[in-house]
């Protein structure tokens, strides 16, 4: 259902690569080691931080950058990198929950990101791999046509050029009637934000990485502390997937999915180049990459996303993959071998928008970037132009779209929904742990077992020793599940993660699982 990304510090992801991982070298940044001072603190080194960073320090002010893993590290090296305006819960649903205009200001804000990417790769300098591409949206089997009829009239009113052909240009696969959206663009992610960095320390800006946020305290005396320093600023972006910073309130409104890709080689000029997303629930998307890594022979590679579920709530993750190749060979019989599988996080706000802007019910001088909703590259790129201005105490037409502390009433149905959904995982506290014994966990897995009162995650490493850990989250208290496909713990209910050795690498928890004696 979803393009997946956004920003999240970290960088703990290892069972796979994604195509971008393995196909270029990010550049590394040191650790923070001093005192500082600046103007603004951005916590977060993926799309959506840098993209805020790059904006203020062209504008001059002092910006300091953290990250607790490498740039990039997180949710945006397991994107699919579609630059799309077309909405990744539609039209439709955006309309219905937010209004005829908030949908139209939404359009122009994902065409304008698309634009300002295109804009920073040529003035800066940067080889992304940025190309325009058309989209093509079309039906899956059995779905009634006036779905599609409904998305076009939604997509027209919000003011987007769209129009109906036959099929996508497809030969091999006969989707039927398809909506194109023209103009869209597809790019290198990886290679986007290292130039993005490099023009930050061109401009003065300072990066840190390896450096975990540990207190983010806003207000007069706003400040972060990461280890035993302290970087003393003005105002402070969280930028992390889902923000660390907020306990309860922003994670209401939002709720936690994991979606899958595959990356498989096929012949050059065999699929043409665009994005394709079809209406299943969940729906698929695809796209052509042309990689080479260092020393090899560029090649094509079509890229297939799709099978999500709530994070932390499936117990098959190890088959999805392997679903989404038998869907996608299907259609594209070119398909030589798969290359790539990974998967990534995305955080679903309950109106289809992200949350951009100052963090509700704290100081005002503590912005957020969350709720990506499968448009990470383009929402974190609104981030970068949005709250750059709000810092600068500049209008922005689209503060009032993204605001964070919005209430969408509309929505009422869909937060009622996913929060019921939260509510019940805390039911894990009374469940028996899985039906295994700890000495039945083979090497390179792990599982949640019972120990009187206790839930105790527990990971048996390659040489057999074990490690063990509460299988409470930090968070709020929900008991993580394993998943075996990624190699971590995953909280059910707001979408925490942490590595097998139980280090956090998604928020909103910001501390790892509490280890227990080895």
């Amino acid at each position: 259902m979803y393009r997946m990304a956004t920003a999240v510090t970290g960088t703990h992801f290892a069972r796979y690569d994604s195509v971008w991982s393995a196909s270029v070298q990010v550049p590394s940044y040191p650790r923070l080691d001093r005192d500082l001072v600046t103007d603004v603190v951005v916590v977060g080194a993926g799309i959506a931080g840098l993209s805020v960073a790059y904006h203020l320090v062209k504008s001059g002010r002092r910006v300091v950058v953290l990250d607790d893993g490498r740039i990039g590290g997180g949710i945006t090296s397991r994107t699919t990198a579609h630059l799309a305006c077309a909405m990744d819960n539609s039209y439709t649903v955006v309309e219905s929950r937010r209004g005829t205009e908030i949908t139209r200001l939404a359009a122009a804000s994902h065409l304008a990101a698309i634009d300002r990417i295109e804009q920073i790769a040529r003035a800066e300098g940067i080889a992304c791999d940025f190309e325009r591409v058309d989209g093509f949206l079309f039906l899956p089997p059995r779905e009634k046509i006036q779905t599609l009829d409904d998305e076009q009239e939604a997509a027209q009113r919000a003011g987007v050029p769209v129009e109906r052909i036959e099929r996508a240009p497809l030969d091999f696969f006969d989707t039927g009637p398809a909506i194109r959206y023209p103009n869209q663009a597809q790019f290198h992610p990886l290679k986007y934000i290292s130039g993005l960095a490099r023009a930050i320390e061109r401009l003065g800006g300072r990066i840190f990485a390896e450096s975990h946020a540990d207190q983010i305290v806003g207000g007069k005396d706003a400040h972060v502390v990461t280890g035993s320093y302290d970087v003393a600023t003005q105002a402070i972006v969280v930028a992390t997937n889902s923000p660390v910073n907020d306990r309860v309130f922003m994670h209401t409104k939002m709720a936690p999915y994991m979606t899958y890709v595959i990356g498989a080689r096929i012949p050059a000029s065999s699929v043409p180049r665009g994005l394709y997303w079809d209406m299943d629930d969940p729906y698929h998307y695809i796209r052509v990459h042309t990689i080479q890594p260092e020393g090899e022979e560029p090649r094509e590679v079509l890229i297939v996303g799709g099978e999500d579920h709530k994070s932390g709530q499936a117990r098959d993750t190890e088959r999805r993959h392997a679903r989404l190749e038998r869907w996608a060979r299907k259609r594209f019989p070119m398909i030589e071998e798969i290359e790539f599988r990974w998967a990534g996080q995305v955080m679903e706000s309950v109106d289809g928008l992200a949350f951009i802007g100052r963090n509700p019910g704290l100081e005002r001088n503590v912005y957020i970037v969350t709720g990506d909703t499968g448009m990470g590259m383009t929402h974190g790129t609104i981030a970068g132009l949005l709250i750059s201005d709000q810092i600068r105490g500049k209008p922005n037409p689209w503060a009032e779209v993204y605001d964070p502390s919005r209430k969408p009433v509309r929505a009422a149905g869909k937060f009622i929904k996913e929060n019921a959904n939260v509510a019940r995982q805390y039911l894990d506290w009374v469940a028996p742990g899985e039906d295994i014994e700890t000495e039945e966990i083979p090497p390179g897995s792990g599982a949640v077992v019972r120990a009187g009162l206790k839930k105790i995650a527990v990971y048996r490493d390659a040489r057999g020793a074990l490690h063990q850990f509460s299988a409470v989250c930090p968070h709020l208290g929900c008991i993580v599940q394993w998943n075996p496909t990624e190699r971590s713990w995953d909280c059910p209910c707001h979408g925490s993660r942490f590595d097998k050795r139980g280090e956090v690498i998604n928020g909103p928890a910001n501390r790892d699982l509490r280890p227990l004696s080895e």
